[in-house]
C-alpha cells in the first residue's frame, strides 16, 4: 500500500476513534494560546492548564506581559519546567507582539516565526487553532506515529511537516495531524505503545510494535 492511500486508511480509522479530535490547551484567544503553547514545550498539557489562570490574571494580554517582572514571570510558570528561558521568551514575545504587531497576534508563519520562542510547530498551533488555517504542527508525539506508520523516514520536525503535506490535501491537514498527535500522546506511547487497543493497528508496519 503506498503511503498515500495508507494515510487516508490511518485517517478514516482515527476519525472513527475520534470524530471530534480536541486541542488540550486551555485558551480563550489566539494571545492567550500563543503563551500556553510556548509554556506546554517538555510539559503536559495538563500542567499548563494549571498555570495559566492565574497568569493570565496578573497579566492578561502581550501589553501588561510586555513589562512584566522576570522574577515574578518565572515564579508563576516555575512548574511548567525550564521556566527561565520560558519566561524570557514570553517577556520578548509580550514586547515583539505590542511593538511590532499592535498587540495583535499575527496571522501568518512568515510573521509568526519571528516571535521570541516561536518555532513552525507553535506557529502551526496557532495557525490552525486560533485561527481556522490549515497546519501540521509536528511535535515529538506526530513525529513518532508518522515514523512509525512509515509516513516520513525523517527525524527533522520540518521535513516530517514537509512528507504528511504532501500525502493529504491541505483541509486534512489540521484534522488528521490533531488526531495523530492525540494518537501518539494515549496510544502510541514512547516506551510501552498500547498495541493491544491500536485502532490503526492494520495499517501500521512498525517492525517494533506488539501483539494485539
Amino acid at each position: 500500500m503506498g503511503r498515500r492511500k495508507c494515510l487516508k486508511s490511518i485517517a478514516k480509522a482515527l476519525q472513527r476513534t475520534m470524530p471530534t479530535p480536541k486541542m488540550e490547551l486551555d485558551h480563550r484567544s489566539p494571545w492567550e494560546l500563543l503563551v500556553a503553547t510556548i509554556l506546554s514545550a517538555q510539559c503536559t498539557d495538563q500542567r499548563v492548564n494549571q498555570v495559566t489562570p492565574p497568569l493570565f490574571v496578573r497579566y492578561p494580554g502581550p501589553g501588561e506581559l510586555a513589562f512584566a517582572k522576570l522574577s515574578e514571570l518565572e515564579q508563576l510558570i516555575r512548574s511548567t519546567g525550564f521556566y527561565k528561558n520560558k519566561a524570557k521568551h514570553l517577556l520578548a514575545c509580550g514586547k515583539a507582539v505590542t511593538e511590532q504587531f499592535n498587540t495583535k497576534v499575527p496571522q501568518t508563519m512568515e510573521e509568526l516565526v519571528t516571535l521570541p520562542g516561536v518555532g513552525r510547530k507553535t506557529a502551526n498551533v496557532i495557525l490552525s487553532n486560533a485561527f481556522g488555517q490549515p497546519g501540521i504542527a509536528v511535535d515529538t508525539h506526530v513525529k513518532r506515529v508518522a515514523k512509525r506508520l512509515a509516513l516520513t523516514k525523517s527525524d527533522n520536525p520540518e521535513r516530517v511537516e514537509h512528507d504528511l503535506q504532501q500525502l493529504m490535501p491541505k483541509s486534512q491537514w489540521t484534522p488528521v495531524s490533531q488526531r495523530l498527535l492525540l494518537h501518539g500522546r494515549y496510544v502510541c506511547l514512547a516506551r510501552k505503545p498500547r498495541c493491544g487497543t491500536c485502532p490503526i493497528y492494520q495499517q501500521c508496519s512498525w517492525k517494533e510494535k506488539g501483539p494485539q
